[in-house]
């Protein structure tokens, strides 16, 4: 299950941790702040952007591309505020080695404990493991092409490699299999803001914005199915 060439840590410019995948060439954040991207594309304009909507429990999120779990510690980190029940699961075909993920530490706006991300990555995958009242993890070691949801999603954090590294999962038919998996008022948010992509999501029925990104990134897509 783990990467013929193990991930290798870097830091970035804000502080923060992001591994390096040598065989796509590329990092799993952006160089300019792991924590600062996270925080605003899948956390601010997305998650708080959802929960602002209704009261629908429990959320279900859907995270693609697992990774250093970062996304994964700032959303239970949110739940655990907001008090909203987070069903969230998350893709990923190759999971980062015990050694490395020992190797990561975040320190999160409101100061989650290591040892959050640690149950994280140390979870059991393909079982809903409840870490909190307010947040139920699911890993699946799958491919997005090959993945099927049960239930309706609500949140969708499209955290692929670019489209230049897995031009697969960016295609007009994995968008419509998401939109047809999706609950009215669902959002996805993601770093790439590609005008193919953009045109790419609409066609599947969302509504699109182009967004003000984190530092180092001008712009971010979020997509909306409406209400």
């Amino acid at each position: 299950m783990n990467n013929p060439i193990p991930p290798t840590c870097h830091l970035t410019e804000d502080g923060s941790l992001t591994l390096y995948n040598a065989e796509l060439g590329e990092h799993y954040h952006s160089k300019h702040g792991a924590m600062q991207e996270s925080m605003h594309i899948f956390i601010n304009l997305g998650l708080l952007f959802r929960t602002s909507v209704d009261e629908r429990r429990p959320l279900r999120v859907l995270e693609i591309g697992f990774g250093t779990g970062l996304n994964a510690l700032l959303s239970l980190e949110q739940a655990e505020l907001i008090k909203r029940p987070l069903h969230y699961t998350t893709l990923e075909l190759y999971p980062v080695p015990e050694q490395i993920y020992h190797q990561l530490s975040y320190q999160t706006p409101h100061n989650m404990p290591h040892d959050s991300l640690l149950a994280l990555h140390e979870a059991a995958w393909g079982e809903d493991c409840v870490l909190s009242e307010y947040f139920t993890l699911r890993k699946e070691a799958v491919d997005l092409l090959a993945y099927t949801p049960e239930g309706e999603i609500d949140l969708i954090y499209f955290d692929a490699f670019s489209p230049e590294a897995q031009s697969e999962l960016w295609s007009e038919e994995v968008f419509c299999r998401l939109r047809k998996h999706s609950a009215a008022g669902t959002v996805l948010v993601t770093y790439c803001a590609k005008g193919e992509v953009r045109r790419r999501l609409q066609r599947a029925g969302f509504v699109v914005s182009r967004l003000a990104g984190p530092p180092g990134k001008r712009e971010v897509l979020r997509a909306v199915i409406p209400l």
